[in-house]
């Protein structure tokens, strides 16, 4: 597969390896109530923070879980005057790159300095999305191709669902030069191939192609008969007379009866009389099915008419008048081919397309109207995406319990969109944002608030959603820079670690009978961290006689072990150093 290549690439493969694993800081929680300290339990985070650590935090509980991930990263556009930087010489950026790729990062085109940014973040991300879940990156031109290509990389060029196409805008300057830029670009990758989307609700225009001229039970509309298939289905090709005109139909060529015979013919005698003749149409059915006359299965017979023309023509006469027609049924007033009855209620909603239009999902400027709307008229923040658009996303995405995730926060219209959702369908959907800049609590998490408690006075008000979220600040590292454990960490936050690195689950209550040391069984393996903070603690057979668990195998953390390997190796033991094998996530 092709991959590309760029200036800083080799320095930043792996580096979501070595970012430091930092705790969250819980700082405050909202919810009708108003703002208070104690952690009110909620499941929805808003996250200040560099968003490469705070993707690194989420992975001993989340990692796997999202079932939906949305970002909308900087456009790398050069566009420096906006409140949210959409260029990669933001200071922050500037001084990662300075720490991560070195003294060259200073001669960098911003192109690679954008992907030097993009690349480890997108590498966690992928760690946190659900095998089930999807990722929806908005972009435009600047950056599109390359995007699509290091996520080509990351997620798989098999995963890749789709490029969507939104219209961003509802209307053209006059004045613009060039070829205007309608739309913007929201890529799509799968956790795993074969992801289906969730169809949409269906339109009143959609539902008004379906009639019901012959009092039918349901409301149809005509489709075809056909399907595709005739070389490998020769035995569901062959002829059926017309009861009006008498004229032998068959399929079009390289196509077959939808049905089995047998069901068909059953069908058929709804309209009038039919029967099963051999009509030696052998060469027919053999240019029908692209094959010679002398591959063509043979004893295939005709569903005919078992009365003459006019009796049968009578009695499908007075179905036709009368109704309702068998599922199969003759055309232009009986006098044309054989069509197909799709009942509205057989159908489903409508699947998603990768073109959104304005209508459906929102425009730039319906955005920024629903956050001046939200802050009193104040231009909070120059570059929203509608919260209908995050929505779509939501509908075709997400169940009433997903986790949504969302690293780019901006100016919050993921947790408006997850908000306004479950209150539409009584869902528990659950967001994560994460935002770097310092309005994250002032715009990101005010924005939170308001469409909680509802926003606009007058006939332009709107309700509040309910809900709730806790704020959270990034915390101190796991691990010092000389290696250490640190000390200040609380015990569950490094168990947690410890588990994650060595199964890749979320730490379950284990509810054993067995010493504290315990983190859990996973696959036969008891694993055990022996850790105090003022304490050196040894791996010894005093410890051995307080397990009580029982696995095929067992891994145990401790600072020593007095052991011996052969003895070790009796139990079926792994013993780990503390610090030396605690490895980074």
């Amino acid at each position: 597969m092709p991959t590309l290549d760029w200036i800083g690439k080799d320095r930043v493969i792996n580096h979501h390896m070595d970012v430091p694993y930092r705790v969250l800081n819980h700082v405050y929680s909202y919810d009708l109530s108003g703002r208070h300290s104690e952690d009110n339990g909620s499941g929805n985070k808003i996250i200040h923070g560099d968003n490469l650590e705070a993707l690194k935090s989420l992975l001993p509980e989340y990692a796997g879980k999202i079932k939906c991930i949305y970002i909308d990263p900087p456009y790398n556009t050069g566009n420096e005057s906006w409140v949210y930087n959409d260029n990669v010489n933001d200071p922050k950026i500037k001084k990662w790159l300075g720490e991560v790729v070195g003294k060259e990062g200073e001669d960098l085109s911003r192109h690679d300095k954008w992907l030097c940014m993009m690349y480890p973040r997108l590498r966690l991300l992928h760690k946190l999305l659900a095998k089930d879940g999807a990722i929806f990156i908005s972009i435009d031109d600047n950056e599109l191709y390359s995007l699509k290509m290091v996520c080509d990389e990351i997620f798989g060029s098999n995963c890749f669902v789709a490029d969507v196409s939104w219209q961003r805008t509802y209307s053209t300057r006059n004045d613009s030069k060039g070829i205007v830029r309608e739309v913007e670009h929201i890529l799509v990758y799968s956790g795993q191939p074969g992801w289906n989307p969730e169809k949409l609700p269906r339109t009143e225009e959609m539902n008004s192609k379906y009639k019901n001229p012959d009092h039918d039970i349901a409301m149809w509309r005509s489709d075809n008969a056909y399907a595709p298939g005739a070389a490998t289905h020769q035995g569901m090709v062959y002829a059926i007379q017309h009861p009006f005109t008498g004229e032998m139909l068959y399929p079009s060529n390289g196509s077959c009866w939808r049905y089995q015979q047998d069901t068909m013919l059953e069908i058929m005698c709804g309209w009038c009389d039919y029967e099963l003749k051999e009509l030696d149409d052998a060469e027919r059915r053999a240019a029908i099915c692209g094959v010679a006359e002398t591959e063509i299965r043979q004893g295939v017979q005709a569903i005919v008419l078992s009365e003459p023309l006019e009796i049968s023509s009578a009695k499908a006469k007075a179905v036709y008048e009368k109704g309702p027609w068998p599922r199969f049924f003759f055309s232009k007033g009986g006098k044309g081919g054989i069509a197909r009855k799709t009942y509205l209620e057989s159908v489903g909603g409508k699947p998603p397309t990768n073109y959104w239009s304005y209508g459906e999902v929102g425009h730039t400027d319906e955005a920024a109207k629903t956050l001046r709307a939200i802050f009193n008229g104040r231009a909070a923040f120059d570059t929203p995406k509608p919260y209908r658009l995050v929505e779509h996303i939501l509908q075709i995405a997400t169940d009433e319990n997903s986790i949504i995730l969302d690293s780019f926060a901006g100016s919050g219209t993921t947790a408006h969109a997850v908000l306004n959702r479950n209150r539409a369908d009584g869902g528990n959907r659950r967001f994560i944002l994460i935002e770097m800049e310092d309005y994250a609590d002032s715009i990101t998490a005010e924005r939170v608030k308001r469409v909680i408690h509802g926003y606009g006075e007058g006939k332009n008000a709107v309700e509040g959603t309910g809900g709730d979220f806790c704020f959270y600040e990034l915390g101190e590292r796991l691990m010092l820079e000389n290696g250490a454990l640190n000390p200040d960490m609380d015990i569950h936050n490094i168990r947690n670690y410890i588990w994650y690195l060595e199964t890749k689950k979320s730490l379950p209550d284990t509810g054993q009978d067995d010493n504290k040391y315990l983190l859990a069984v996973d696959g036969d393996v008891a694993y055990y961290f022996c850790y105090e903070k003022d304490t050196v603690t040894t791996l010894d057979r005093n410890f051995l006689r307080t397990i009580r668990t029982m696995a095929e195998g067992y891994i145990i953390y401790a600072d020593q072990c007095a052991v011996s390997d052969k003895e070790l190796q009796k139990h079926n033991i792994t013993f780990k150093k503390i610090p030396r094998d605690i490895v980074r996530l």
